[in-house]
């Protein structure tokens, strides 16, 4: 687990920070060393400044573990109907120690607060997920 404390003036350190913390939860991924995640496409920079601003500033804090930072970014993602992110982060919440059961249980939860279409949504992006983990 990556335990830096980050400054949010330095954005060479937070890509850095980011990049550890996105290699931890997607093991495999991504190759050793540097990564550029530009693909010379319209709006490339969108990852760059989703590794800076999400990965690096966030999900590289303390304060959460990453379980608990899955725990709630799984139920963000279900609330807002996100489901090719929430695909991903479904993988992600089992590198960072959650049980199927426990992310079944987050979907269940979600119903009630979110609404059962938003959960019945979520379960199928869930069961893609695991269908290909």
């Amino acid at each position: 687990m990556v335990k830096n404390k980050v400054d949010a003036t330095e954005a060479p350190d937070l890509r850095r920070a980011g990049l550890a913390a996105l290699k931890e939860a997607m093991p495999g991924v991504f190759p050793d060393g540097d990564v550029d995640l530009r693909d010379g496409k319209f709006g490339e920079d969108l990852v760059e400044i989703g590794l800076v601003s999400v990965w690096g500033a966030l999900w590289a804090r303390d304060g959460l573990s990453r379980r608990d930072r899955s725990l709630v970014t799984l139920a963000l993602l279900i609330a807002l109907h996100a489901d090719a992110e929430l695909r991903t982060h479904v993988g992600i919440a089992l590198t960072n120690g959650l049980t199927k059961a426990e992310i079944a249980e987050v979907i269940y939860h979600s119903a009630g607060y979110v609404g059962f279409p938003a959960a019945v949504t979520a379960r199928n992006a869930a069961r893609e997920a695991l269908a290909q983990g």
